[in-house]
């Protein structure tokens, strides 16, 4: 019995130290990056994304939209797995930029890496991503 309270705690202590972590601090620049990234590259959820854009980002992101038009992504989309880390950062008072290296892997096990650079800005009291490029 004691045994098992103990393992239920482990869980729960787990648990909420996950659920920490995942929960990022939108009024920096950084976690603004960071939820740019999951809404494009790993939840591939355009919309979400564009609200978090501004100036040459939403601009790509308007042309992403137009592109993709009539191609529905939902739960039955066959979306490859998404792993990413910071790997480089600069920021100012006003200015960001965030080097991503993400690893994408498909059902059949195949996987590729892609950079991705995303530049934000602080535009009044937010963080806003204004441009975001891919690299092999």
């Amino acid at each position: 019995m004691i045994k098992q309270l103990i393992e239920v705690r482990g869980i729960l202590i787990f648990a909420l130290l996950l659920a920490v972590a995942c929960n990022r601090d939108m009024s920096t620049a950084q976690g603004v990056a960071e939820e740019f990234i999951d809404h494009h590259y790993v939840g591939m959820d355009l919309q979400k994304a564009k609200a978090l854009a501004v100036s040459v980002a939403l601009e790509k992101i308007n042309d992403e939209i137009r592109l993709t038009a009539g191609q529905k992504v939902d739960a039955s989309t066959q979306k490859p797995r998404v792993n990413y880390a910071l790997v480089d950062k600069k920021e100012t008072d006003r200015r960001a930029s965030f080097l991503f290296e993400g690893t994408i892997r498909s059902d059949d096990n195949t996987s590729f890496t892609r950079q991705w650079r995303v530049t934000a800005r602080k535009e009044g009291d937010q963080w806003r991503v204004s441009n975001f490029t891919e690299s092999d």
